[in-house]
C-alpha cells in the first residue's frame, strides 16, 4: 500500500515543526512554551491549529501537542533527566557527510532517496524493538488525534516521501517512528511490507505538506543562514504555499550551542527546551501578527 502526498485541503492555521533530533523535540516545545508565557491565549490558537504537518522530531512533537495532554506537562517532562531514549554515540558531522557523498550525482529527488534508502537498510543500528518502545514512550496517548496531521516519512525502496494520517490504517506510533528513523543510526520500519526512513530525507521541514493552509508557522531548530544540506530549499517550499502568509520560527546561537554536537543525545533535552522557550518568548509579537 502506498500513502501518498494528501491533496491540499484548505486550513485557516496550519503548524509546520521541522526535524533535527532529540534536541529538537525539546527546542520545539520549548518554543510553544515560551509563546505561552508571552501570550497563552495565541499558545492556545497555535496548538489548536486546523493542520500540523510534523518530520522526523517534528513528528513527535505533532504528536504529542495534538494528544489533548496540557502543554505545561509536555514541557516539563523535557527538563526531567530520567527518559526512555536510547543514547548513541554518533558523529553527525561525519554522518551528514556520508549522506552527502551518497547523494551526489543523484538524478532526481527519488533517486537520492533510494540511494538513502540503501544506506539505510545496510548500516548497523540498534535493535528495532528498543527503538520501538522509545518512541511509544514519547506519545501520550497512541491514538491519532481528530486533527489533520501529516507526518512524512521515505520509501527506501521507491525513495518516494510517503505520507501518513488517521486515514492511513498505520499505527501512530509506527507512522512516528518512520518519520523519526535516521538513516545510519536507527532501523529503518517496515510498514506494509515497506520499509521507511526519516521524512528529513525528503526536507527537513516538509513546509509545501501545509499547501492550502491561509496562514503557516513553520519552526525550525536550526539558524536562519544554516546551509541546506539536501532537498529543496525551505524558501522554495514556501513560495509553494503562495498566497498564504508564511512566518518561520528559527533557532538562535544560544539554541544552537545547547543542541552541542550531537542532536540525537537525551542529555541535551533540559537545555534544548530552556534555549527554545527564550526563542519562543522573543517570537510571540511576529506570530500574533501571522495568526491576526
Amino acid at each position: 500500500m502506498t500513502h501518498p502526498v494528501p491533496a491540499p485541503v484548505p486550513a485557516r492555521t496550519a503548524l509546520v515543526l521541522a526535524g533535527g533530533g532529540v534536541a529538537a523535540i525539546a527546542w520545539e516545545l520549548g518554543v510553544l512554551r515560551g509563546i505561552a508565557d508571552a501570550d497563552p491565549a495565541l499558545a492556545d490558537r497555535l496548538l489548536a491549529a486546523d493542520l500540523v504537518v510534523g518530520t522526523s522530531a517534528g513528528s513527535s512533537v505533532a504528536a504529542q501537542i495534538t494528544s489533548g495532554v496540557d502543554l505545561d506537562e509536555l514541557y516539563e517532562a523535557q527538563l526531567r533527566p530520567e527518559t526512555a531514549e536510547v543514547e548513541v554515540d554518533v558523529d553527525l558531522l561525519a554522518l551528514f557527510a556520508d549522506m552527502g557523498a551518497v547523494m551526489a550525482g543523484a538524478t532526481d529527488a527519488a533517486d537520492a532517496g533510494r540511494r538513502m534508502g540503501a544506506l539505510a537498510l545496510a548500516a548497523p543500528t540498534v535493535e528495532p524493538a528498543r527503538r520501538r518502545a522509545a518512541i511509544a514512550a514519547r506519545l501520550p496517548v497512541p491514538d491519532w488525534p481528530d486533527r489533520r496531521v501529516l507526518l512524512p516519512a521515505v520509501d527506501t525502496a521507491s525513495g518516494e516521501v510517503a505520507v501518513f494520517t488517521r486515514d492511513s490504517g498505520v499505527a501512530l506510533v509506527d507512522a512516528v517512528e518512520a518519520s523519526c528513523a535516521v538513516p545510519g543510526v536507527w532501523p529503518p520500519v517496515a510498514i506494509g511490507g515497506r520499509r521507511y526512513m526519516d521524512g528529513a530525507m525528503r526536507s527537513m521541514t516538509n513546509a509545501d505538506l501545509a499547501a492550502g493552509a491561509e496562514r503557516v508557522l513553520v519552526v525550525v531548530p536550526a539558524l536562519e543562514d544554516a546551509p541546506q544540506l539536501w532537498g529543496r530549499s525551505l524558501a522554495d517550499e514556501i513560495a509553494d504555499l503562495a498566497p498564504a502568509t508564511v512566518a518561520v520560527v528559527h533557532a538562535d546561537q544560544a539554541s544552537v550551542e545547547a543542541f552541542g554536537s550531537n542532536a540525537l543525545s537525551p542529555a541535551t533535552r533540559a537545555a534544548a527546551a530552556r534555549a527554545g522557550r527564550s526563542v519562543g518568548a522573543a517570537a510571540a509579537a511576529r506570530v500574533a501578527a501571522l495568526l491576526g
